[in-house]
């Protein structure tokens, strides 16, 4: 007698008018630079900074402060990160100094380093521990760094790499955490600069965010080139490693916009949204409700709330139950 053939089941399926709507707003993780839950790679050069820049989105988003003293993390959370050609002590030495330019204790960081001496992203038993760990510690942002010494593959192989991509993509859906790869790009500019990524072009088709950093005209200094799949990109910046007088504090810093091609000054930015919040509220007499604000700022709901709730937790606003006010200011009068 014949054996009952095994039961399939079917996928998941859902009538289109039941799908849930994509927001108008871009969901950020850091602003302008990082959507939430976004795969992607910082790529440049070597000796480019793009340790620097990875630790520095981690730092910024573990601690809700600023990207560069610039963008704005949106979405603030705990931090994994693994840095596979660095020693502990080093990238102690770093975290500390970008922590000491920010005025942030290290011991109050949510940032998580992973300490394993090698993680193979192309073996089964590594895989399973990245995601087991993930699954744990349920990061916001996962830095990976740098893509060479994360597997044995040949990098010019389609297969091989959209393998290892696949399983990044799997575990970014899985548990809602953003991924950035830091990866090597060739010496030899493109006009395109994903398609600079070394080895295969799945690299460049796979991001949803990319961020590049090239040597502006052979000075110390580098231009930041951001990509988005689904929102519009600031314009490059450029950026500058510095320290103290003392060699302490080191950190990646905007030192200017970068000049249009024809070399002429960019046009003047208009402030951000949190800027011009502060702005309204310090020059108000009163506290200001939520809807009067999101009129005098003529600004979209959902991005005011995101920046209304960044800002109360850094404490530079207040929410009484007559508005907004300033942080400090308190519930006098409420």
């Amino acid at each position: 007698m014949s054996a009952a053939p095994p039961t399939v089941l079917e996928l998941p399926v859902s009538r289109a008018t039941d799908l849930e709507l994509a927001s108008c707003e871009h969901p950020w993780l850091v602003r302008q630079l990082w959507t939430r839950h976004a795969v992607g790679i910082v790529g440049g050069v070597p000796k480019s900074c793009k340790s620097w820049l990875g630790l520095d989105l981690a730092v910024s988003v573990a601690s809700g402060t600023p990207c560069l003293g610039r963008f704005a993390v949106v979405d603030p959370g705990t931090t994994l990160v693994y840095l596979a050609e660095d020693a502990l002590p080093l990238v102690r030495g770093r975290i500390d100094g970008l922590c000491l330019h920010r005025g942030l204790s290290l011991a109050s960081l949510d940032l998580l380093v992973i300490t394993a001496p090698s993680l193979r992203l192309d073996l089964a038993a590594d895989q399973a521990r990245l995601r087991a760990t993930v699954a744990r510690r349920k990061p916001r942002l996962l830095v990976l760094d740098p893509l060479v010494r994360l597997h044995r593959l040949d990098e010019n192989s389609s297969a091989d790499v959209s393998a290892l991509l696949g399983f990044l993509r799997e575990l970014q859906r899985e548990h809602e955490v953003a991924i950035v790869l830091v990866h090597h790009m060739s010496k030899r500019r493109r006009a395109d600069l994903g398609q600079s990524l070394r080895g295969s072009g799945d690299l460049h088709a796979w991001t949803d965010d990319s961020a590049y950093l090239t040597h502006r005209n052979g000075s110390d200094r580098l231009v930041l080139v951001t990509e988005h799949r689904s929102a519009p990109a600031p314009r490059p910046v450029e950026l500058q490693l510095v320290s103290r007088a003392d060699g302490s504090a080191t950190h990646l810093e905007i030192v200017g916009d970068a000049p249009h091609d024809d070399g002429s000054d960019p046009a003047p930015q208009a402030p951000a949204l949190t800027d011009r919040i502060l702005a309204t509220l310090r020059g108000a007499r009163r506290p200001l409700p939520r809807g009067e604000l999101r009129e005098t700022l003529r600004s979209n709901n959902q991005r005011l709330g995101d920046a209304l709730a960044g800002l109360e937790r850094k404490g530079l606003v207040e929410h009484t139950d007559r508005g907004w006010t300033p942080g400090g200011v308190g519930h006098a009068g409420a």
